[in-house]
């Protein structure tokens, strides 16, 4: 966070920034709406908490790197993450992509929704496929609420996130104190530790499938990887801090594709359209 201002005021003034970027209509649909074999997994209530949850955990994010102005790249980066949000199996969620002011090669992921790419990341691709292929990695992330399921963020009384609404309370108020404490642990595994081993499995491996089922080309992300790895210093810190070895998820990444016939198919690159808005940044 940006240590100029007080905790209070930047939490404020950064999820409003946030609610600006990520608008709250866009964010929630109803159960009725979902698959039925999922109705009677995830309540409406569980949905509010992870979307509530996720916009904290979103505003920390943008309090370390803030958010880089451009509104066509913005238009953009959401345009593709629609696309291949028709793939991860989360109908009840919107997905909001913000692109972050700092040259580190990244992404994140909060749950609800919100994701985020450096703008060094995407620097570093050469098509729109690449760009699809970090997004669907986040994307899968959130699908599979690794985050969620391991902070135990729910909409019940036994939860601590069922206390958002008393964070405007008095700074003593348990419920306020158990958030913060949940939202800090949620970005202690996105800056400093990482996802469990077989989170980031699984959503490099459901990452290939949704990008083949969007035509994008899932052989983009290893593509990306293998260039990405080269890189060195402050730049990939905290991503090779992070993540597995790039070597290991490229090897998986490769194996999906032809496990899961992929390979030898026609897709999406979009190297022209990427190509364009490259230009603005």
């Amino acid at each position: 966070m940006n240590r100029t201002y007080s905790v209070l005021m930047t939490v404020v003034a950064l999820a409003a920034a946030l609610a600006l970027c990520l608008p709250d209509n866009a964010f929630s649909r109803s159960p009725r709406d979902r698959p039925p074999q999922l109705q009677n997994i995830v309540s409406e209530d569980d949905v509010k908490a992870e979307i509530q949850f996720g916009r904290e955990v979103g505003a920390r994010i943008l309090g370390q790197y803030h958010l880089y102005e451009n509104d066509s790249l913005a238009k953009y980066v959401n345009l593709v993450a629609a696309a291949i949000a028709r793939n991860s199996g989360r109908p009840e969620l919107t997905y909001r992509v913000a692109v972050l002011k700092t040259d580190t090669i990244n992404a994140y992921a909060a749950p609800g929704g919100y994701i985020f790419v450096t703008k060094g990341a995407i620097m570093q691709m050469k098509n729109e496929a690449e760009l699809a292929a970090v997004i669907a990695h986040e994307m899968a992330h959130v699908a599979g609420k690794h985050i969620v399921k391991e902070l135990d963020i729910k909409g019940t009384d036994s939860s601590a996130v069922s206390g958002i609404t008393k964070m405007v309370g008095g700074a003593g108020d348990p419920a306020r104190a158990a958030f913060a404490s949940m939202v800090d642990k949620a970005v202690g595994i996105l800056f400093e530790r990482g996802y469990k081993k077989e989170d980031e499995k699984e959503a490099d491996t459901s990452a290939v499938v949704y990008m083949a089922l969007s035509g994008y080309d899932p052989s983009s992300m290893a593509s990306y990887f293998s260039r990405i790895k080269k890189a060195r210093g402050g730049e990939m810190e905290i991503l090779n801090k992070t993540h597995p070895s790039f070597d290991k998820r490229i090897e998986l990444i490769k194996e999906t594709v032809k496990a899961e016939g992929l390979d030898g198919l026609e897709y999406n690159k979009g190297g022209r359209r990427f190509d364009e808005i490259r230009k603005s940044i």
